[in-house]
């Protein structure tokens, strides 16, 4: 198993240089880009995907959106620039590197992230780790415990629809199911904030952050019951999305299990139902929802997790990846799809070593040879 892990270790970089390249190329096909932006400033209209959170813009992108006092001579090659000097369209490209050929700022930034330099934002003028450290906090509570949740509820009622198959109880849960396939996350998070958060009944709950804005001045324990307090809603929403596929490959799983020989053969012995489910069913028909755990994770971190984040006024990664895209901010852009990249690929790594954990019979060394 060690030699698998190392040779996993060694495939990384080389999967990250394939995400990134794949994306940089769709980036520089893409219409638009960080001096489009500046210039629609200068035409006094705002690219702000969500201004109420960075404030007023600063740094690089204000520096540049400065008109020069000399703009007789236009040119054509960006949208929005007639009339305004070429040499400051030229200061505006060496700013934001574009007077580097693609091929030339591609290889530059591998070199950055090669040492964790994941670059400065256009228009935030600060470290893209300083932000992605700053905003990791918001998202990894929704991430984590939503996950964890979604994992407690789920696998319960995924085994329990598998030993009760067909039943009135197996409807029910069902119809219960059904309803979080069919309806998103951020149509329960609104419903929540209409029915428990100063909507139109009941007044329980916060509708913004991730703690109050006393936090600091707060005991121990009123921090604690504070943060859970901000919590709840943003998680329940999460949470109600995020279940029903987890409980349905639960009951799947088990229900092919059940069906199996070796359970014929367990039950014929004399083993009770609860030993037969536990000790023989369980660690086979739970490999494949330990499969999906760093997908569930990535999804709950990164991408589950915006919607909810904007509705809520939860300043996470979610919602500086949107932000940046919006704004076409490719340092955080870029430096967050890095971050994710590798997160991920070390999610799967424990996954598959959890596999071989739960049962030492599957060996991706010997698969792999």
């Amino acid at each position: 198993m060690l030699t698998y892990i190392t040779r996993r270790l060694f495939l990384i970089p080389l999967t990250l240089f394939g995400i990134l390249f794949v994306n940089f190329i769709f980036v520089q096909l893409a219409p638009g880009g960080p001096v489009e932006q500046v210039l629609a400033r200068l035409d006094g209209i705002s690219t702000d995907a969500t201004a109420r959170f960075s404030g007023s813009s600063s740094g690089a992108a204000e520096k540049a959106a400065v008109p020069s006092k000399n703009m007789r001579s236009g040119t054509a090659r960006y949208r929005g620039a007639q009339g305004l000097d070429a040499d400051f369209i030229a200061d505006l490209e060496k700013q934001f590197g574009f007077d580097k050929p693609a091929h030339e700022r591609f290889f530059i930034m591998l070199c950055n992230y090669a040492q964790f330099d994941l670059g400065t934002s256009f228009f935030k003028d600060r470290k893209v780790v300083d932000l992605v450290l700053e905003k990791l906090p918001v998202s990894m509570s929704l991430g984590i415990w939503s996950t964890l949740i979604i994992y407690m509820l789920s696998i319960p009622l995924g085994i329990a629809k598998a030993n009760k198959d067909g039943s009135r109880f197996d409807v029910v849960t069902s119809w219960v199911v059904v309803v979080g396939y069919a309806v998103p996350g951020f149509l329960f998070a609104i419903l929540l904030i209409v029915l428990f958060a100063g909507g139109s009944y009941l007044d329980l709950f916060p509708l913004k952050g991730i703690v109050s804005n006393n936090w600091h001045e707060l005991s121990f324990f009123s921090k604690i019951t504070d943060y859970f307090w901000h919590m709840t809603l943003p998680v329940t929403a999460m949470v109600i999305s995020g279940f029903a596929g987890l409980t349905m490959l639960t009951k799947n799983s088990f229900l092919e299990e059940i069906n199996k020989q070796y359970v014929i053969t367990a039950r014929s012995k004399g083993l009770n139902e609860r030993r037969v489910l536990y000790n023989h069913v369980f660690r086979n028909a739970m490999l494949i929802v330990i499969a999906g755990f760093p997908a569930t994770l990535v999804n709950m971190l990164f991408t589950g997790s915006v919607l909810i984040e904007v509705i809520f006024s939860l300043d996470g990664l979610g919602l500086l990846g949107f932000e940046a895209v919006m704004n076409r901010d490719y340092p955080i852009m870029f430096g967050t799809l890095f971050a994710f990249g590798l997160l991920g690929l070390l999610l799967n790594l424990i996954s598959d070593i959890t596999y071989h954990m739960i049962d030492p019979r599957i060996d991706f060394e010997k698969r792999d040879t």
